[in-house]
């Protein structure tokens, strides 16, 4: 099984969403998850895997036996001595038995990223992997289904945790 997943941040809590699909082609979800979490960590900056990783292992830990790969939204590593970015530790937090491809949509000058032109735009998606070799990575996000620059199904996790009701 395939995981899109994302947080979004409400005053002092959090929903982290996780969309689970079959092939990279998939249109549709085969399931979706939502953990809401409570009392998440201040936004520390430069440290925010700290906030983040534990939201995301909230909702991946009924499923993680399932998992192949999991999708995130940022980068895998931040530069070349492979500094971890949120992928990156989280790629640690699930003893690097589980690969971890970063997607951005901002390019982090010096982070080692292939970027992939997806749709009509003209801004590439930044990717990063670890677990995973870059070149497979990168063709995985640009194989997913939807015509825009965003994949759909990771549109799709962005729009379940922020549609989520608060607690």
């Amino acid at each position: 099984m395939l995981a899109c997943v994302d947080v979004d941040y409400r005053d002092q809590d959090a929903v982290a969403g996780c969309v689970l699909f079959h092939d990279w082609t998939d249109a549709t979800p085969a399931a979706e998850r939502v953990e809401r979490i409570a009392a998440v960590e201040p936004y520390e900056p430069g440290q925010f895997y700290k906030r983040e990783l534990p939201c995301l292992l909230a909702v991946l830990g009924p499923v993680r036996a399932q998992l192949e790969i999991v999708v995130v939204d940022g980068y895998v590593s931040l530069d070349a001595q492979q500094t971890a970015g949120l992928g990156g530790h989280l790629y640690e937090a699930l003893g690097r038995t589980i690969p971890v491809i970063g997607v951005a949509k901002t390019e982090f000058p010096g982070a080692p990223a292939a970027s992939v032109q997806r749709g009509q735009s003209g801004r590439p998606l930044y990717v990063t992997a670890a677990g995973i070799e870059l070149p497979l990575a990168a063709r995985h996000i640009q194989a997913m289904h939807g015509k825009h620059r965003i994949p759909t199904l990771l549109k799709r996790v962005d729009r379940l945790c922020g549609e989520a009701p608060a607690n």
